[in-house]
């Protein structure tokens, strides 16, 4: 007698339940992940009602050739030698105690050059900015 099988084993396998249930979760994690407060630490900045005005501002430039220039606000920039600098700073200081130092140096001199300027401030303890780009004329 020959039996046969009423059932089939069908090899085909449906993605179809398998995207709901994906689709599912994403939309699980996307609501959940923006009720979860992330652990920071909440500051309370001070605002300020007026402006602050600006400080007086003195530029020590660096040039390619390792010439020395300084300069007052809007004064015209004066050549000096590396030993001027310390000198003109403390007599700007003195008429104004909120000064700040821009220093302006061209990308071709050596590092050292920077740090001899660098320590000048640091000894004397001048507010020192580095600019990046050489002060308009």
């Amino acid at each position: 007698m020959a039996l046969k099988r009423q059932n089939k084993i069908d090899a085909n396998f449906s993605m179809a339940s398998m995207t709901d249930i994906i689709f599912l979760l994403l939309l699980f994690f996307m609501i959940t992940s923006t009720v979860v407060n992330p652990n920071s630490i909440k500051i309370l900045l001070p605002e300020s009602k007026q402006q602050t005005a600006a400080k007086p501002l003195t530029r020590v430039i660096i040039d390619e050739h390792l010439n020395y220039y300084v300069a007052f606000e809007n004064e015209k920039e004066q050549q000096v030698p590396f030993e001027g600098i310390e000198t003109f700073l403390q007599a700007r200081i003195l008429e104004e105690p909120d000064m700040y130092v821009a220093l302006y140096a061209d990308e071709s001199i050596p590092y050292r050059e920077l740090v001899r300027v660098l320590n000048i401030c640091n000894e004397n303890k001048f507010k020192l900015v580095l600019a990046t780009r050489p002060p308009e004329k």
